[in-house]
């Protein structure tokens, strides 16, 4: 079972694809012989990211146990709301929602542009066979160039592909533009949760960390968007554009599952050994993975969800003010939170 891979390796692509061209522009990955899509730099990734569950299992660990239903709850502006909205004329909240969600993609470019620490200098055991092994040998990289594309070469990612869904819906320039929150993230504000390690250490075990609640987040996030999209009562004008919208979004859920697998067998391997303190000795990575998620996961569903009601609430009330009928609309928008 091969367990080393070199970069060209974990960046290849599935050969003979028939590009994917939306609204003239390129974006990455493609579709085969059959029609069926294919995510990009996925051939070897996908068979090394079985290689390496298969063999951490064989060490009597496992992948990360985790997955979008931690962050399932009701949501402070639900797709039956955003209907309502959509059907009274006031699309610049599900605009703002698909802009925004394109400029976050963008940032995960930078997986692919910076540099990040060797975890071997801080690990007990072997990790030349383990995924966290090729972090900085092309699975990072090829992540990254997943979210912002490929721009030198034409090349769109999933930032261009959500603008592209959000024009082919809504049409081109119809609302102003949107800027995402600056940290969607757990706001660490430089809290050592692991004071054990190095912080540039720490620091990339966090990134891997939020990376995955903000994968849980997409996925709901993504789901909703197309059942919006499909709706047969909303952009009624724009039926076969907003159908093919929804279908550009399961292609990038589909690229996606290759991240939330990633992520889940880093964390797994990080949780299955032995790390070097700061102060000589050693600790377990069950211990430091399952205190930092422990903390996660109250920020992200118990913490954040409050914050966000106490931020979006207000603003959704005030948007929906701006409407000649501005009573009746509330009066729905209310009823359909379900």
């Amino acid at each position: 079972m091969q367990l080393t891979y070199t970069e060209q390796e974990l960046m290849q692509d599935h050969p003979d694809l028939q590009p994917q061209v939306i609204l003239g522009r390129r974006v990455h990955g493609g579709f085969d012989d059959s029609g069926a899509y294919r995510p990009p730099r996925a051939l070897v990734r996908e068979q090394a990211l079985d290689a390496w569950s298969a063999a951490l299992r064989a060490r009597d660990g496992d992948v990360f146990d985790a997955d979008a239903s931690l962050l399932a709850g009701a949501r402070v502006v639900s797709v039956a709301q955003q209907r309502v909205l959509l059907r009274n004329g006031l699309g610049r909240w599900f605009w703002n929602q698909l802009t925004i969600t394109g400029k976050i993609e963008a940032r995960g470019r930078l997986l692919a542009d910076i540099a990040f620490p060797d975890l071997q200098p801080v690990i007990v055991d072997d990790i030349s066979e383990m995924a966290i092994g090729h972090l900085g040998g092309g699975l990072l990289v090829a992540h990254g160039l997943d979210e912002g594309g490929q721009p030198d070469l034409g090349i769109g990612g999933h930032d261009l592909m959500w603008f592209l869904a959000r024009d082919l819906a809504f049409g081109d320039d119809v609302h102003a533009d949107a800027e995402p929150p600056e940290n969607i993230g757990r706001p660490d504000a430089g809290t050592r949760y692991m004071p054990e390690l190095p912080p540039e250490i720490e620091g990339l075990i966090s990134l891997l960390a939020n990376l995955l609640i903000i994968e849980f987040r997409a996925e709901l996030g993504f789901a909703e968007a197309q059942d919006i999209l499909r709706s047969p009562d909303v952009f009624v004008d724009r039926r076969s554009e907003a159908e093919l919208a929804a279908e550009i979004i399961e292609r990038i859920r589909t690229d996606e599952l290759i991240h939330v697998r990633s992520l889940c067998v880093y964390l797994g391997e990080l949780r299955s050994v032995t790390f070097r303190t700061n102060d000589g000795g050693t600790v377990s990575g069950s211990e430091l993975i399952d205190r930092f998620w422990g903390g996660m996961v109250q920020w992200a569903t118990v913490d954040q969800p409050a914050l966000n009601v106490e931020r979006v609430r207000p603003e959704v009330e005030g948007y929906i003010a701006t409407h000649p009928d501005a009573g009746r609309v509330r009066a729905e928008f209310d009823a359909a939170a379900g």
